[in-house]
């Protein structure tokens, strides 16, 4: 099971860099985070990414906070232990990134 306990803050190039290489995910006004919304044909397949990501989420031990309604699933991500965004934020923002492509 992979496990990620450690986790550092980003500094402010690393992050621009690597939000840059993301595909539409934004930096949240007032907060070290970054958000995206989903939107899916349905709620059936909105349901499935948050499902698919839940299940990585659980074995990266890095759970998003997100707000689903209908065929939109909007996420931040953050990483609260260390205030603000860390590199299991990109690791989930690339990996949520490919299930939404799939």
């Amino acid at each position: 099971m992979e496990r990620q306990i450690m986790a550092e803050k980003l500094s402010k190039s690393s992050r621009t860099e690597a939000v840059a290489e993301l595909k539409d995910w934004q930096d949240v006004d007032g907060r070290d985070a970054i958000t995206k919304t989903f939107t899916f044909a349905n709620f059936n397949e909105a349901f499935g990414f948050m499902t698919r990501v839940a299940m990585i989420a659980e074995k990266m031990d890095h759970h998003p906070e997100w707000f689903n309604v209908y065929k939109s699933v909007e996420v931040t991500l953050a990483t609260h232990s260390v205030g603000g965004v860390s590199e299991l934020d990109i690791k989930l923002a690339k990996a949520m990134d490919n299930f939404a492509k799939a």
